[in-house]
């Protein structure tokens, strides 16, 4: 992909994988959900794994996994036949996290890149496939208040990537041209809803996906957000 070199004036992140190890953060959470789920279901964990494609005895998605860059909706569909009593809404209240069962892997460097961006008045945004207000809440507990203009969801209304429509609506709520805006995550949902938006997209490997597979849909492949800010100052310069 080529672009005119413009100034990048605001920068929007997906969350899991991101901002967060991917695996580190969920990887364990899976674990035990999908053996409680077998317990509860009478279903063997193995079977259940598989349907998410998950690795129980590493605690790590496989690469191919619909979870990684699905959303809530998606991973109660894929639920939904080892729990055919609960509507969808159902499914969706017993997947979620409860408080403090998730412990948080942020990725090295996190709160010095969001630092250096805001230092050179570049404004931020968190564009995610999870649930708006849980996505909030792990903001908080990553000392992230106040970084963020704008936080979408994907029941913000937008609906989900890769859909341009959260992209879009993150870069008007920052006043943001999507031309000078860039998409930053670790999936090819993220990398093809900020292409579809007009944005520059960034690819981080602190998800589950290889360089190989999102190179051909990346400006730029960094190992992690920590790399961010030296490539948005060859951009150009306000």
């Amino acid at each position: 992909m080529t672009h005119s070199v413009r100034p990048v004036r605001a920068v929007l992140f997906d969350k899991d994988g991101t901002l967060i190890d991917f695996q580190k953060t969920w990887g364990p959470w899976a674990a035990q959900s999908i053996r409680d789920l077998a317990v509860k279901t009478g279903a063997a964990a193995s079977q259940i794994a598989e349907t998410l494609r998950f690795d129980l005895a590493h605690e790590a998605f496989h690469r191919d996994s619909p979870v990684i860059a699905g959303t809530p909706d998606d991973l109660a569909g894929l639920l939904a036949c080892y729990l055919p009593e609960l509507s969808p809404r159902e499914i969706l209240t017993l997947i979620t996290p409860d408080a403090g069962s998730v412990t948080l892997a942020p990725v090295a460097g996190l709160v010095e890149m969001h630092a250096a961006l805001g230092a050179a008045g570049i404004a931020q945004g968190v564009v995610t496939n999870d649930f708006e207000g849980e996505t909030r809440g792990q903001i908080r507990d990553l000392g992230l208040d106040g970084v963020f203009g704008v936080v979408i969801g994907y029941d913000s209304g937008h609906g989900g990537k890769p859909a341009p429509e959260g992209c879009l609506a993150a870069a008007r709520a920052l006043g943001s041209d999507p031309r000078d805006t860039v998409m930053v995550g670790d999936s090819l949902h993220d990398l093809n809803a900020g292409r579809a938006a007009g944005m520059r997209t960034v690819a981080v490997l602190t998800g589950v996906a290889v360089e190989a597979d999102l190179s051909p849909y990346a400006d730029v492949v960094l190992a992690s957000i920590a790399d961010l800010p030296a490539w948005i100052a060859r951009q150009g310069t306000a």
